[in-house]
């Protein structure tokens, strides 16, 4: 398949957005997640040596390529053909299996992994037929993450200012003013799942003018669902703001979470 235009009601008023059209800067500008990220996943036993691991909604494969170093044995997988190519190219060298699939319609045998993870995709899934597959492919044992790392306008102009530029030209993107998330016990545990950890931060991460740009092309309200002409209206617009509201290096306030889940079997 050629990428997938997804619409969900709950998301940017049911507009369509497909990451495979903005798949090449995804690839250049959305691996920013720090090393203490990867080292507290790791903490949970999630990606330790001689493990089988499935990463859905993978993307450009960055949560893989980093825990590859950990010893286990990882397989991305997502809906875009697109970001499914990226994340091959980057992975060269590295154990990991890449495929193209939604989350729920796995390929994969019962009890076929030792943890599931899903980063910065999870609110993107139905979950009435996602989790009874993700409860399915787990081993008796088996551990399902849920992360992110979202910024916070409220604790940044920069991030307050682009976001009004995202909304000018696509008023229908939903994914302005995130406010800080308290967790809590999701719905879907029936299917199978007990909570084993739920945590949240607040932690600067450091981008320049470049990098934050890139990121912000990027997003699902603009390089993944705006038409040509108006995503290159929001490149220019967006870049004249950076030159003259940051410095060349600045720090963006972002709430990071862990969702840690034990398999009931």
């Amino acid at each position: 398949m050629d990428g997938k235009m997804i619409h969900l009601p709950y998301v940017d008023g049911g507009q369509g957005f497909d990451f495979g059209k903005t798949s090449r800067n995804y690839a250049k500008y959305r691996d920013i997640y720090p090393v203490s990220f990867y080292e507290e996943l790791h903490g949970y036993r999630i990606g330790t040596e001689g493990q089988n691991v499935l990463d859905l909604g993978t993307g450009t494969g960055v949560v893989p390529r980093h825990m590859a170093r950990y010893g286990a044995k990882w397989t991305g997988a997502d809906i875009s053909e697109e970001q499914i190519s990226e994340a091959r190219e980057l992975s060269k060298g590295l154990p990991i299996d890449y495929l193209v699939f939604p989350a729920d319609e796995n390929p994969f045998a019962d009890d076929s992994f030792d943890a599931v993870t899903a980063c910065q995709c999870f609110w993107y899934f139905p979950k009435d037929t996602s989790m009874p597959e993700i409860r399915r492919v787990l081993k008796k044992g088996g551990r399902f993450a849920v992360l992110s790392m979202v910024h916070l306008p409220g604790e940044s102009e920069i991030v307050r200012l682009g976001e009004e530029i995202v909304l000018k030209y696509n008023p229908s993107w939903s994914g302005a003013n995130f406010q800080r998330m308290r967790l809590s016990p999701p719905d879907w545990l029936h299917h199978g799942f007990a909570v084993a950890d739920q945590r949240e931060y607040v932690k600067d991460v450091t981008f320049t003018r470049e990098s934050w740009h890139g990121r912000m092309l990027s997003c699902r309200g603009v390089g993944a669902s705006m038409p040509p002409d108006l995503a290159g209206r929001f490149d220019e617009e967006h870049r004249a703001m950076l030159l003259a509201a940051a410095e060349e290096s600045f720090a963006i306030p972002h709430q990071f979470t862990y969702e840690i889940y034990d398999v009931i079997k």
